[in-house]
């Protein structure tokens, strides 16, 4: 799980998870590990790092496992909303996007307003912010 650079930890972005997803979320991490490592190790460090807190105190404007998130792409300026979800209930034609894919560990746990790297699949890194967060379809 080094693949976070120690100069750059200080300038994460801090991250809240609901206390009723941490086991299920570390469960698909692992269970991820053995066919995409580097998302399972990245999610695997975004659980170990984030502030966790019970269900009933999760902020409406955190990511979270079933809410639809609107986020740009900063180098783009590219908009896109998506439904982030377990693995098995990813369906990308219907934006619905699996945490354990590299936008969905970038997102989990930020808010509104937050500024994460987005790890592409080719090695590159882009920044996304989060500009929405709902529990329905917008």
């Amino acid at each position: 799980m080094n693949h976070i650079r120690s100069s750059t930890v200080k300038t994460l972005p801090q991250l809240v998870l609901a206390s009723s997803v941490i086991d299920r979320l570390r469960g698909v991490a692992y269970a991820a590990l053995r066919n995409e490592p580097e998302i399972a190790e990245q999610l695997l460090a975004e659980i170990e790092r984030a502030d966790v807190v019970p269900p009933e105190s999760m902020p409406t404007n955190v990511v979270a496992i079933g809410n639809w998130v609107t986020y740009q792409d900063m180098a783009s300026r590219s908009i896109r909303t998506i439904q982030l979800v377990l693995p098995h209930e990813a369906h990308p034609a219907s934006q619905r996007v699996s945490v354990v894919s590299p936008i969905g560990a970038a997102l989990i746990g930020l808010s509104v307003g937050q500024v994460m790297d987005w790890h592409l699949s080719d090695q590159r890194v882009r920044q996304l912010i989060v500009i929405n967060v709902s529990s329905d379809l917008m």
